[in-house]
């Protein structure tokens, strides 16, 4: 019968650690499973990343396409059929994260126009695109722009 005091895990489960540097009986005595000489047999070796042995790196044998621009402003967006099912007449910038629609407060606002609203409401974001400020323009509503940019 099986008990606390008799549990043992399955046969192979557990195997010895590879003691290494612990003389010629171990297996892996003298030069530790180095090898003989070279820079990766020595103590502080550290291999850089991508490194292939003097091989052209993966990295580097790959064309490189486009560019990306280290100035551009990402945003939070936030569709207008998430605006809608939010209760509230005026929609700040501390709505959003306290509603949760938005997590990184370090970045913008941008609202786009995917859904419909059907009331009105004040909306402020630093951002709105050309047909989110067409249907809020529909509903009646408001859009403000935060820091005076444009879209």
């Amino acid at each position: 019968m099986i008990t606390l005091a008799n549990l043992k895990p399955a046969k192979g489960a557990i195997k010895k650690r590879k003691r290494i540097g612990r003389g010629p009986g171990s297996g892996f005595g003298k030069t530790a499973g180095r090898g003989m000489n070279g820079q990766k047999s020595r103590s502080g070796y550290s291999q850089k990343r991508g490194f292939e042995g003097g091989q052209m790196p993966l990295v580097r044998r790959i064309p490189k396409r486009g560019f990306t621009n280290k100035f551009r402003t990402e945003y939070n967006i936030v569709n207008l059929d998430s605006l809608e099912k939010i209760d509230l007449k005026e929609i700040k910038l501390d709505d959003f994260f306290e509603k949760r629609l938005v997590r990184n407060k370090r970045l913008k606002i941008k609202i786009l126009g995917n859904g419909d609203l059907s009331r009105k409401i004040k909306i402020h974001a630093h951002s709105f695109s050309k047909t989110a400020l067409d249907k809020i323009k529909k509903s009646g509503s408001e859009a403000i722009i935060i820091g005076g940019e444009g879209q």
